[in-house]
């Protein structure tokens, strides 16, 4: 006798051209005709598209190894045009990977947003870099720092870069560390940081007050309000 593809009691049908779950387990499509036919695995998820050529996690890398404070994910989100839940499943694998290679710096989510900070354990190590790091002269970088805060002072890193035309993020903590340079409230516009020196500076240098840095006009080019306007 022939095996017939008539529903044997306990099938599981979904209609008459459908889906016929057996007994056994086994799964076949049915299109009420002939005998049933293997239902297709399903495909997998295709992989997000890449952000400007990069993989996600590299552009977040990117963006938070130049911030000055903790960015939101939703501002993120906004940046690289991705879904909010998406960024932050990946700001907490990399937090993860982080802590797990046991690296030097660690990613954490901090009043409302994600930057690295230095790991815990190797407070020490940065702490006694930053004090013997005192005792030495400062470069040609942090001169041309310090001169741009201490004559358009209270400033942003932002105004130190435009006027130096390079970044001047790290050599602006360098200063800090040392004591020569501090915090001044906020830009109430851009809500940038602003940096003046300090009390220490004025002692370093031997003067009184601001009102005795030497005029810097001689010291200039004779264009220089069309750079200035230029920027």
């Amino acid at each position: 006798m022939e095996a017939s593809d008539t529903p044997r009691a306990g099938d599981d049908l979904s209609g008459s051209a459908g889906v016929v779950t057996r007994q056994d387990g086994g799964v076949h499509a049915s299109s009420g005709l002939g005998s049933p036919e293997p239902v297709s695995a399903a495909r997998e998820p295709e992989a997000e598209p890449p952000v400007e050529g990069l993989t996600l996690t590299a552009a977040l890398e990117a963006i938070l190894m130049v911030v000055d404070e903790p960015v939101a994910e939703v501002t993120l989100a906004q940046v690289l045009e991705r879904p909010t839940a998406e960024i932050a499943a990946a700001l907490r694998a990399l937090s993860e990977e982080y802590t797990a290679a046991g690296r030097g710096f660690d990613l954490r989510e901090v009043a409302g947003g994600w930057r690295f900070y230095t790991r815990a354990e190797c407070a020490a190590l940065v702490e006694r870099f930053v004090r013997d790091g005192q005792q030495a002269r400062l470069t040609q970088a942090a001169l041309e720092t310090l001169a741009v805060v201490a004559y358009r002072q209270p400033v942003s890193r932002a105004r130190v870069a435009a006027v130096r035309g390079v970044s001047s993020d790290g050599v602006m903590r360098t200063l800090v560390a040392r004591g020569l340079v501090e915090e001044a409230g906020t830009d109430p516009e851009s809500q940038a940081v602003l940096y003046r020196t300090t009390s220490y500076f004025l002692e370093r240098l031997g003067l009184r007050s601001l009102d005795e840095l030497p005029e810097l006009a001689p010291f200039l080019p004779d264009d220089v309000e069309i750079l200035e306007e230029q920027k």
